[in-house]
């Protein structure tokens, strides 16, 4: 584990990459509004899914949270997408409550699971992350390096894939956040466009 991951893992808490409640410990980020600590845990690579965000020049409500993932993807699929009901109905080692990772807690999978030796995009905001523990600061071409989590790095059997994955952040009623996990470039996209997703469930940390 790296210097930065142990810092962000308080006593008692499970380690980063440690596999944990049906997947993999993400990393913690509080809840934009209440401030409240979640533990959050991504699903193992085997439940990715893939599939238009929503229908395009639709604005959604309640779906412009950047921690809430839970909150926005049962919003997207009360407005009728396919694959937030598909998240929404998955079940893997017992746990029901997964979620289309918003764009802050994102940030966290790449940040520690970047899969490739690539230099990072470090041309914008990327990678700034008020609501993580520690929290995030702006990516340089070095920073994050390739997850030390064999599993994630590029060809093992957890690894993101070179590609755009949606979150669940809404950025208007025609596009939504997403991530390039090939460079960790933080964009958008047409939410009509077919990306990938890998689901997260979170833990209160009390």
């Amino acid at each position: 584990m790296s210097a930065v991951e142990k810092a962000a893992q308080p006593a008692n808490i499970p380690a980063i990459g440690e596999a944990y409640g049906g997947g993999f410990v993400t990393g913690i980020a509080r809840d934009q509004d209440t401030g409240a600590r979640h533990l959050w845990i991504t699903a193992g690579a085997e439940h990715e899914l893939q599939g238009r965000w929503g229908e395009y020049g639709v604005k959604i409500e309640g779906v412009d949270s950047f921690t809430n993932s839970r909150a926005n993807t049962e919003a997207m699929a009360a407005s009728g997408s396919e694959l937030a009901k598909q998240v929404l109905a998955l079940e893997i080692d017992g746990f029901t409550d997964w979620a289309i990772p918003a764009r802050d807690v994102q940030e966290l999978q790449y940040r520690h699971f970047k899969p490739t030796t690539e230099e990072n995009w470090a041309g914008r905001r990327d990678g700034d992350n008020p609501h993580s523990e520690p929290v995030g600061l702006l990516y340089s071409e070095e920073d994050p390096k390739q997850t030390a989590h064999e599993a994630f790095q590029a060809g093992g059997p957890e690894a993101f894939r070179d590609t755009w994955y949606w979150s669940s952040s809404q950025r208007s009623a025609y596009h939504a956040f997403g991530m390039y996990f090939g460079d960790g470039s933080q964009g958008y996209g047409d939410k009509s466009g077919e990306l990938r997703v890998r689901p997260v469930r979170s833990e209160l940390i009390q």
